[in-house]
C-alpha cells in the first residue's frame, strides 16, 4: 500500500503526549482521521500544516459542558476543545439527543443518562433547562423512583457514556431514589457524574457531607463517581473534599473529580441553589453576585426581581489560593461547566484552557504544559474508557489515535474572556484539528463539521 502522501501532515511540532512522555520535534502523518505516523524526519501530504515553533498536543476533552449547539462549539473549538460533553444535567431521551447531531457537529460530542431532566419530566417542571419547582421540590413515590431508573438504564442501553445527577437542584431526590440511579450506573458500568447536594464547608448539610453521601452511594453500588467542579462546590472546604477524594482511591474506590480555573461559577439563580440559607452556605452576599447581560452587581432587591424573572446568574465564591490549589492537584481533571447563549454567559467557555496554559502553567508555574495536557486530555479519555472503549484512541497523540490535535504557542497562549465579554477567543492557539480536518486554521474557524458522537455501544 502506497503510504505517502498523507491526507494532511503536522510538520515539526513539538509533540507532547501525557500518556507516553513524548515531548520532541516531531512530524505527524495522518490519514481517514487517525494518526498514522509519528517521525523525526520529514512527512509529505496533500495538505500540511507548519506548526514549527509550536506544541502539538491532544485536543481538550470537556466532560462537563452545556448547550454543545453550534455557538457553543465554535467558542470551545477555539480554546482548543476537540470533544464536548454534557455529562452532569444530561438528557431525558438519549437516543433523541443524538440524533439531533447527527452528521452537523464541530467537535465530537456525547451526553449522559441525565436524572435531572428525566426528574423534571416525570414531575412536570415549567424549567427549561435546571428544575424550577415541581422537579426540585416534588418527593418521589416508588412508581416515580422506579421509572426514574427505567429511564436512567433506556439512555444507558442507547449509549449514553455516563449518568448526570445534580442534587443540588433536586433537593427533594431521596437517598434511595440516587442510590437506584447509581445502581443502573452500576448495571451497565457507567460512572456518575454529580453535582453533589450541599455545598461549603458549613456542617451538617455542607459538602463534606455530601461527599459522604456519594461516596457511600459509589461503595454500596459499585458504580464509578466523578464529582464536578469540586473547587465551586467546596469552596473553602475543598481542600477537605480533595482529601477524602485520595482517601477513597486509596482505598480502591473509583472515584474522580474536576474543576476549572475560575474563582466564579454560574448558575440558574431559580435555582434551588438560592433556597433560603444560600448566605451561609456559599459564604457570599448579593454583592458577589453578578449579572451577566449587564455587569450588574445584585443587591436585596435586585436579587428578588432576578430570581422571579429567572436567568443566569454569576456567583464570586472560591478564594484564589482555593483555585490554585485545585487546579495544582494531581486529583483533578480539568472540566469547563461552559455555558454560553447569544453571545452571554461565563468566560470559562472560552478560556478554561488557555488561562491554564498561560496563566497557571507559564506565568504562574502552578503546574508544567504536561500536566494540563494530562488533566484535558489523557485524565478525561481515560475516565470514560472503560463504558466507551473507543476513548482509548482519545487523550493522546500516538499511532492509532484519532487525529484530534491543538496546536499552540506556548509563549503566547492566553485566554482574553472576560465577565462582560465571555466569548472572547484566546491568544495562540492557531490550529485545532478534529478527525484529521482542520476546524481552526490560521486562528480562523472553517465550515466543517467533522465531529464524531462519543457513545457506547447499544445494548
Amino acid at each position: 500500500m502506497d503510504r505517502h502522501p498523507y491526507d494532511i501532515v503536522v510538520s515539526g511540532g513539538r509533540v507532547m503526549d501525557p500518556e507516553s512522555g513524548l515531548d520532541a520535534v516531531r512530524d505527524i502523518g495522518i490519514r481517514r482521521g487517525s494518526v498514522e505516523e509519528i517521525a523525526e524526519g520529514p512527512l509529505t501530504g496533500r495538505d500540511s500544516i507548519d506548526a514549527s515553533g509550536l506544541v502539538v498536543a491532544p485536543g481538550f476533552i470537556d466532560l462537563h459542558s452545556h448547550g454543545l449547539r453550534r455557538e457553543q462549539d465554535a467558542i470551545q473549538v477555539r480554546d482548543g476543545v476537540t470533544t464536548g460533553l454534557e455529562l452532569e444535567v444530561g438528557a431525558a431521551d438519549v437516543e433523541s439527543w443524538y440524533a439531533a447531531r447527527d452528521g452537523g457537529s464541530l467537535i465530537n460530542y456525547g451526553v449522559s443518562a441525565g436524572h435531572i431532566p428525566i426528574r423534571m419530566d416525570l414531575h412536570g417542571d415549567s424549567g427549561d433547562f435546571l428544575p424550577v419547582d415541581a422537579g426540585a421540590y416534588r418527593a418521589s413515590n416508588e412508581e416515580v423512583v422506579a421509572e426514574i431508573r427505567r429511564r436512567v438504564e433506556a439512555g444507558l442501553r442507547a449509549g449514553a457514556p455516563a449518568v448526570g445527577l445534580g442534587m443540588q437542584y433536586t433537593p427533594s431526590a431521596s437517598r434511595w431514589e440516587v442510590l437506584e440511579v447509581f445502581r443502573a450506573a452500576a448495571d451497565y458500568g457507567a460512572s456518575c457524574h454529580v453535582h453533589m447536594r450541599g455545598a461549603g464547608r458549613r456542617e451538617p448539610g455542607g459538602a463534606i457531607e455530601s461527599l459522604q453521601e456519594v461516596i457511600a452511594a459509589a461503595s454500596i453500588t459499585g458504580a464509578p463517581l466523578h464529582v464536578v467542579h469540586v473547587a465551586s462546590t467546596g469552596m473553602r472546604a475543598a481542600p477537605r473534599l480533595l482529601q477524602m477524594i485520595g482517601e477513597a482511591q486509596q482505598r480502591g474506590l473509583d472515584v474522580t473529580t474536576e474543576c476549572y480555573p475560575y474563582t466564579a461559577g454560574m448558575t440558574s439563580i431559580q435555582s434551588a441553589t438560592f433556597n433560603q440559607g444560600w448566605q451561609d452556605l456559599m459564604e457570599i452576599d448579593y454583592g458577589d453576585l453578578e449579572w451577566p447581560l449587564n455587569g450588574e452587581r445584585l443587591t436585596a432587591d435586585s436579587f428578588m426581581e432576578y430570581r422571579r424573572a429567572g436567568g443566569w446568574v454569576i456567583m464570586h465564591i472560591v478564594p484564589e489560593d482555593i483555585m490554585r490549589a485545585c487546579v495544582a492537584s494531581p486529583l483533578t481533571m480539568i472540566a469547563t461547566d461552559g455555558y454560553v447563549r447569544d453571545g452571554k454567559g461565563h468566560p470559562r467557555t472560552a478560556g478554561t484552557y488557555s488561562r491554564l496554559l498561560g496563566s497557571y502553567a507559564r506565568l504562574q508555574g502552578v503546574l508544567s504544559i504536561m500536566d494540563v495536557l494530562r488533566k484535558s486530555s489523557l485524565m478525561p479519555a481515560q475516565r470514560l474508557e472503560q463504558r466507551v472503549p473507543a476513548m482509548k484512541n482519545k487523550g493522546r497523540v500516538k499511532v492509532g489515535s484519532d487525529a484530534d490535535l491543538v496546536i499552540f504557542d506556548p509563549e503566547s497562549v492566553m485566554d482574553t474572556a472576560t465577565y462582560p465579554a465571555p466569548t472572547t477567543p484566546p491568544a495562540g492557539i492557531p490550529h485545532v484539528l478534529v478527525n484529521g480536518a482542520p476546524v481552526v486554521r490560521g486562528g480562523v474557524l472553517q465550515d466543517v463539521t467533522p465531529g464524531k458522537p462519543v457513545r457506547a455501544a447499544a445494548a
